[in-house]
């Protein structure tokens, strides 16, 4: 596979924005696979869910994390939160996980041919299931602030790549973006914690939109999140993040997660 680097102006919308989409990256013969493999993940949830798992529970080496839908058509029904470390599960999505032109950029952008990967997740928004996430900093689930990460560049040692297996639209609950927030830095706000008023400027709020198979890149600083899937299609993506060797020292769950990946 023929890998292109990040373009000048690519990494320069990292630098000022925080984030950079990066339109139709995968083919749809590509995305089959692991859609497939996420309709797996699906059944082994609703499995799950029948038999009484909620909050955060093991199988097959990925962790599931549960609930219920609490209105609508749906009310009752599993609502997937996230699927952590997924790959261990469904192996096709921790081969894409290392895909050539995934860590290529990740490496470009951390200055590091050498990755650890702690994520490998998937996140469904189904339509009707309420599943949301709040403004937030990477940052913080990182550990940054304690003894659990260490900034070994100086800018941040991770960055996360979300693939869109979806088209991501307006209306199904999409990645948004606070342009630029990352010039704050590490906030210090813990997990439970809301971002302060005066780093959300809604006029610098941007939504991650693109197709299925485009891809979008962002720093552990930038402040995002996303409102529920208000449509009646499914959006869901992938999530692979990785850290520059020595930054993390968080033992992340999944059966080989914080694997060490050698870039393409």
């Amino acid at each position: 596979m023929t890998v292109r680097d990040l373009t000048p102006e690519e990494l320069q919308r990292m630098d000022t924005d925080g984030f950079v989409v990066l339109p139709e990256v995968f083919a749809a013969q590509q995305l089959r696979p692991l859609e497939a493999a996420c309709e797996r993940l699906e059944v082994m949830a609703e499995e799950l869910h029948a038999n009484g798992a909620r909050g955060a529970t093991m199988h097959r080496g990925s962790q599931f994390v549960l609930g219920d839908v609490e209105v609508g058509l749906r009310a009752g029904q599993v609502r997937i939160d996230r699927v952590v470390w997924a790959g261990a599960a469904v192996p096709e999505l921790l081969d894409f996980g290392a895909d050539p032109q995934l860590t290529h950029w990740a490496a470009q952008i951390l200055a590091s041919r050498q990755l650890q990967q702690i994520i490998n997740q998937v996140h469904f928004k189904l339509p009707g299931d309420g599943v949301a996430f709040g403004w937030h900093q990477d940052s913080v689930h990182r550990r940054f602030g304690t003894d659990l990460w260490t900034d070994v560049n100086g800018r941040g040692s991770f960055v996360e790549i979300a693939t869109f297996l979806d088209d991501n639209t307006p209306e199904n609950g999409p990645l948004q973006f606070v342009r630029g927030s990352q010039v704050h830095g590490h906030l210090g706000i813990d997990a439970q914690g809301q971002v302060p008023g005066q780093y959300l400027d809604a006029d610098q709020m941007v939504p991650a939109l693109g197709q299925a198979g485009s891809v979008v890149l962002f720093g552990p600083f930038v402040i995002h999140g996303s409102a529920p899937n208000r449509s009646t299609r499914k959006r869901r993506m992938l999530l692979n993040g990785f850290a520059v060797p020595g930054a993390n020292r968080r033992v992340y769950p999944g059966e080989g997660a914080g694997r060490i990946v050698q870039a393409a």
